[in-house]
């Protein structure tokens, strides 16, 4: 589904991501973890062809983010860490625009829409401008932007942070369905617990380079993926 192969990006003479190999499949869900600054967002900002590289390639259901950008973009979404959403609509003219972009018939929108709204809690609040929303509020309405369309890849960077409790469960349990049903996902999180309760699959990086990748059994082994992270974390010092 997603495949990012020898992925360099350098900011002048300081390469943020060093020649990074990952294989997202589909049914997967991939964790991506690191500390501030590790290259986490710039490596999604490029697999979303938010960010340009030019060492390296990144494809999405074998398309070149690079060549078919926007082949790729109709068969995915990205939810940033921080939703930069229009304030001056309100929640449903936000969801209907997305919808309209990506040409969703609007049985098919009018019915993702309620059914993400009532799962995070937010149907009452869709009619309201975006300027009056919390940042947990402008993530649900990010979440359900992104699944509005149907993505077969959803690219997420730290989807939890600004949720409440119930938002976040659901939020799981709409994960594991999309794996579920064919798709793939791909996302960030400072949250260990949870990575570990939820990924397949796990990547580690530190300094730009990834330091450690495979299934969580194997990546984690016996003891727990916050134990191992630290472990990895003062190794590579």
């Amino acid at each position: 589904m997603l495949k990012i192969e020898g992925y360099t990006k350098r900011y002048g003479e300081k390469v943020a991501v060093n020649n990074l190999n990952l294989h997202i499949a589909p049914g997967e869900i991939y964790g991506f973890i690191g500390h501030n600054g590790a290259g986490k967002t710039t490596t999604l900002k490029a697999c979303s062809g938010l960010l340009q590289f030019t060492e390296g390639t990144i494809t999405v259901n074998g398309k070149s983010i690079q060549k078919e950008p926007l082949a790729c973009k109709k068969e995915m979404a990205y939810i940033p860490d921080n939703p930069d959403l229009y304030d001056f609509l309100t929640g449903y003219d936000y969801l209907n625009f997305v919808a309209d972009v990506y040409g969703v018939s609007k049985e098919d929108r009018d019915k993702r829409i309620d059914e993400y709204g009532e799962l995070l809690g937010i149907t009452e609040a869709l009619a309201l401008p975006i300027s009056e929303y919390s940042h947990g509020m402008k993530q649900k309405v990010a979440i359900i932007s992104a699944l509005v369309h149907a993505p077969k890849l959803i690219l997420m960077d730290e989807p939890f942070v600004g949720l409440d409790p119930l938002a976040s469960h659901q939020l799981k349990q709409l994960m594991k369905k999309h794996c579920e049903e064919g798709g793939a996902i791909f996302f960030s999180t400072h949250v260990l617990e949870v990575a570990e309760k939820l990924c397949h699959k796990v990547a580690i990086i530190k300094g730009g380079n990834l330091i450690a990748s495979g299934t969580m059994e194997e990546v984690k082994g016996d003891s727990s993926l916050e134990n191992v992270f630290l472990e990895l974390e003062e190794k590579t010092e």
